[in-house]
């Protein structure tokens, strides 16, 4: 605090001095009593220093002895972030029977009575036990899939909002809640919109029946049919709520854990498997056989050698017992938080801030913990990258359990016990909930504060002075909490402000007297204009100020801010800036970035020019909109080229309501051709570009040899895809919208010479082409030639090494594309790895036959030409919806289930599900019928 004290102040007195020394110099000519103010500032601030230092040094003594915080000193497993990379995520439904067999017999049992009114299973167990995992996996079982007319996954924890809940409910079914709605009228919505039809509910983590028997019992009861499947850690719970097969999740069995313990430290060899089985053994015991507790230890031993010696010591750490610790969490939990070094303790402690069972996005948590000083300087390397690696560390520790379904997974949410862990070591200084219900004399002792509240509006309670000394103040509420403007001048300390969703109309000019302020988050509020007084915010580093829909201007005292790291304006339709943003060198982060540069005055314009980006060298995610205004440098500029750091590049331009001229096109093409990005950068979007042409930079692995993740969308104007296939590190390529692409070839596929072909690709997305209908990966006379040497009998005959094509290819998506008559014949035999495949509109398509590696299938609204799908013999799963013309489903050797919806089971059963209910028995040997057809009630659209 008095260094930000002495930070300001000091610029001040420094301005004064700047300014008086053109009439004299150090006071000289100057009357004795000028100088008098200064030098009392000056004394002041030393006082303050000195009583501040005298403070530390009595904290420190009393740390040392009492305390003990020599132990949160730094440890040599301070640089263990490249270490951890290479611990495996193993989910302890990968070791074992137990697991399998419980989830099969609950998925028969839940379709079993799919029927019924509201037929409810309990799934029960000790805390940590792997109840969720089962769930989850029951969940997502593609025979679960679509057998409901709607499905909602709900996590209700222990303290729990029944509007918040209610809405969770609606938004899983598909239906749009207003702001403000009460329970009553939420409850009818459900109701109504569930009238009639089936569903399938889990509700997760229940501490209290009147989840049920007070909330969702009524509105529910309006479906025809549904199964309420209800975890609990309690018998009582699950009696109460009216369970009718109660399955308890028991402790792992020694050799099981032994199993996940060593798998999830990626122990490869049979020889240290063997070796450290005894040992292991018994820290499996030591765990009581939870497998949460066996992850996190697992993860705490991948730290160390792989030595019984050294797997001793973890078993001999005090940490194992804590005696002013509770049950539940002593052990193992606790040994994982012990392990964590100094800095990492500090961020783990910080996330419960967030409530119970909500997910956290990582780029938020980077913010906060910068914001917080919680993340450490190191030389050639930027805060925000420092603090990415914490975040992985946390999550390849498992004390964070990353959302499978994001590709980075940039998003996770924490397990409950490990969130009483951290809630108990920092209980004196945060605090989540409602702060009306706190105490004034706690209150005052703590330093961080989230708001979690069914309120209309914040209430903070009065304390002395009506100041509060908290640092961080931030809102998770159910509803638009109104803020009064008061809260400003009541949080002298804060650090951190987060006001999102506040219908807060205005920001007062006392704003700028936070000289502590690191943090302002006003996303989604109701401000219409910033005060000038913002510029008095030296130490801010994040400026949130995303879809603000009246905002239309920055103030001129913005450029002031000399610390920025992030200006957050994507969806606020920001239209006049202050020149000058390109003095802020520490700014990183720019979304929404407008580009102009019409200027309306002597210090503003309509948005910034490219060449202002010059000066931020810092750069680490830029997203910049309106980019059809900016205009070619006439120079060898690089704007970007030599941003070392960028890491995620959007590019985006309006979207347009009538055709581009000859000169608009040239000119983007131009723009774009000189956005050359870094060699470095990982993640590229580009967005409604309306040239002719992509730029030459995007097919070049020169450029791009370091991105993982490409984005195109609604590239209208360009009749060919970009060369991509020689990009080594891509694995997610998603394009959409290229209205203009009628046929993809080889110039998809690029020049390897002899290089695997998308080496690394994992996930390929094309949606919304409606012309496009040729793709292939070679030449027609190069397929013609191939087919007729494969058809050759006898002698000699060179054939062509293999293409190397897509080697890594787990999941295609063909989405909206109408026109496209048929599969590349290379796909099959060349993507071995892939596994699913979705295809959905694609009304020309005729077959779709030869892919020898696929396990699950989907494929809707194909309803013109399609006749045949065969050859599939590793498809596990088949879904098919509106695709009657099809006449021939054959070769499906390993398929199992088959998903009809209710315009297929006719003309299915008539023509082709006898045939492979017949193969099927054929080929399992004897008179049963393995085959399992369900009805589909629904399509699924990822």
């Amino acid at each position: 605090m008095p260094k930000d004290l002495v930070r300001i102040e000091g610029g001040k007195l420094l301005a004064e001095h700047n300014s008086s020394s053109t009439k004299a110099t150090e006071c000289g000519g100057i009357s004795f009593f000028t100088c008098i103010p200064s030098c009392k500032k000056r004394h002041d601030i030393a006082i303050k220093i000195r009583d501040f230092n005298g403070e530390l040094e009595k904290i420190s003594e009393l740390g040392a002895k009492i305390l003990k915080l020599q132990s949160m000193q730094h440890k040599a497993e301070a640089p263990l972030v490249k270490q951890m990379r290479t611990c495996h995520l193993v989910e302890p439904n990968l070791v074992g029977k137990e697991t399998l067999h419980a989830c099969t017999r609950l998925v028969e049992l839940v379709l079993g009575q799919k029927k019924k009114k509201a037929y409810k299973v309990g799934i029960t167990g000790t805390g940590g036990v792997g109840k969720t995992t089962l769930a989850q996996k029951i969940y997502n079982d593609q025979k679960i899939k679509g057998a409901f007319s709607n499905q909602a996954w709900i996590c209700v924890s222990q303290e729990y909002s029944e509007v918040a809940l209610l809405k969770e409910v609606l938004r899983n079914f598909g239906v749009h809640e207003e702001q403000g709605e009460t329970v009553g009228e939420l409850s009818s919505k459900l109701a109504e919109a569930i009238r009639g039809k089936s569903f399938f509910l889990v509700l997760d983590d229940v501490w209290q029946p009147q989840v049920w028997t007070n909330l969702l019992r009524v509105p529910l009861h309006a479906a025809a049919t549904g199964v309420i499947l209800v975890t609990t850690r309690h018998d009582t719970v699950a009696h109460v709520i009216g369970v009718e097969d109660v399955h308890r999740v028991e402790l792992m069995a020694l050799d099981v854990g032994w199993e996940l313990l060593w798998k999830s430290m990626n122990i490869n060899q049979e020889n240290d498997v063997q070796n450290l089985r005894h040992i292991g053994l018994e820290i499996v015991r030591k765990c009581g056989g939870l497998p949460l507790a066996i992850k996190v230890t697992a993860s705490v031993l991948a730290t160390k050698a792989k030595t019984q010696n050294e797997w001793r010591k973890i078993m001999e750490r005090s940490a194992w017992s804590m005696g002013n610790l509770p049950t539940e969490l002593n052990g193992a939990l606790y040994l994982s938080y012990d392990d964590l070094p100094r800095h990492l303790k500090q961020c783990f402690l910080y996330l419960i801030l967030y409530p119970e069972d909500q997910y956290m996005y990582r780029d938020d948590l980077i913010r906060l913990w910068i914001a917080e000083g919680f993340v450490e300087e190191h030389k050639e390397q930027l805060l925000e990258d420092t603090a990415e690696e914490y975040y992985y560390e946390l999550i390849y520790r498992n004390l964070l359990q990353p959302d499978p379904l994001r590709f980075d997974r940039s998003m996770c949410k924490m397990h409950d016990l490990l969130r009483q862990i951290a809630q108990h070591f920092s209980r004196d200084e945060n605090y989540c909930g409602d702060p009306q219900s706190l105490q004034v004399t706690t209150l005052s002792r703590l330093r961080r504060v989230s708001v979690v509240t069914d309120k209309d509006s914040l209430m903070l309670p009065n304390v002395d002075n009506e100041k509060i000394r908290a640092r961080t103040l931030l809102i998770h509420s159910t509803k638009k909490l109104r803020v009064e403007n008061t809260v400003f001048k009541r949080l002298p300390c804060i650090r951190v402000l987060d006001l999102t969703g506040s219908p807060i109309k205005s920001i007062p000019d006392c704003v700028g007297s936070l000289i502590h302020l690191r943090l302002l988050d006003l996303d989604e509020t109701a401000i219409s204009c910033l005060p000038e007084s913002i510029g008095s915010l030296i130490n801010l580093q994040i400026l949130n100020l995303q879809r603000c829909k009246a905002l239309h201007s920055l103030p001129s005292s913005i450029t002031q801010l000399c610390n920025l790291r992030r200006l957050g304006l994507g969806g606020t339709p920001i239209n006049q800036v202050p020149k000058g943003i390109g003095k802020l060198e520490f700014l990183n982060d720019l979304e929404g970035f407008p580009i102009g540069g019409t200027s309306d005055g002597a210090n503003t314009q309509d948005g910034w020019k490219l060449e202002e980006l010059g000066h931020l060298w810092q750069l680490r995610q830029l997203d910049m909109i309106k980019l059809e205004r900016a205009s070619p440098s006439t120079t060898d500029s690089p704007f970007l080229r030599d941003k070392k750091y960028l890491k995620f590049l959007t590019l985006c331009c309006t979207q347009r309501k009538e055709e581009p001229n000859s000169q608009d096109i040239s000119n983007i093409e131009d723009i774009f051709e000189q956005l050359i990005p870094p060699h470095n950068l990982e993640k590229l979007v580009i967005d409604e570009f309306f040239g002719r042409g992509y730029p030459t930079w995007l097919g070049t692995s020169i450029h791009l040899s370091s991105t993982t993740y490409l984005n195109l969308t609604n590239c209208k104007h360009c009749v060919h895809l970009p060369p991509l296939g020689q990009l080594a590190s891509l694995k997610y390529l998603k394009i959409a919208g290229a209205t203009a692409v009628t046929k993809i070839g080889p110039e998809f596929v690029g020049c390897g010479e002899g290089n695997p072909t998308f080496p690394k690709l994992e996930y390929l997305v094309f949606k919304e082409m409606p012309n496009w209908s040729e793709w292939s990966f070679v030449e027609e006379e190069e397929e013609e030639e191939d087919a007729v040497a494969a058809a050759t009998e006898g002698g000699e005959t060179e054939t062509s090494p293999p293409m190397q094509l897509l080697p890594c290819l787990k999941r295609l998506e063909l989405l909206g594309c109408s026109k496209l008559r048929g599969l590349p014949r290379q796909l099959g035999p060349e993507a071995t790895n892939l596994k699913e495949l979705f295809i959905i509109g694609a009304s020309c398509l005729k077959a779709v036959e030869e892919l020898p590696f696929v396990e699950s299938f989907l494929i809707s609204g194909c309803h013109q030409v399609l006749e045949r799908l065969s050859n599939l013999p590793r498809l596990r799963e088949l879904r098919i919806n509106d695709c009657q013309t099809l006449r021939r489903v054959e070769a499906l050797a390993s398929l199992q289930q088959l998903w009809l919806t209710e315009n297929m089971l006719e003309i299915s059963s008539l023509l082709w599900v006898p045939g492979l209910q017949q193969q099927r028995r054929q080929l399992d040997g004897h008179g049963e019928d393995p085959l399992d057809v369900y009805q589909w009630a629904m399509p699924l659209v990822d």
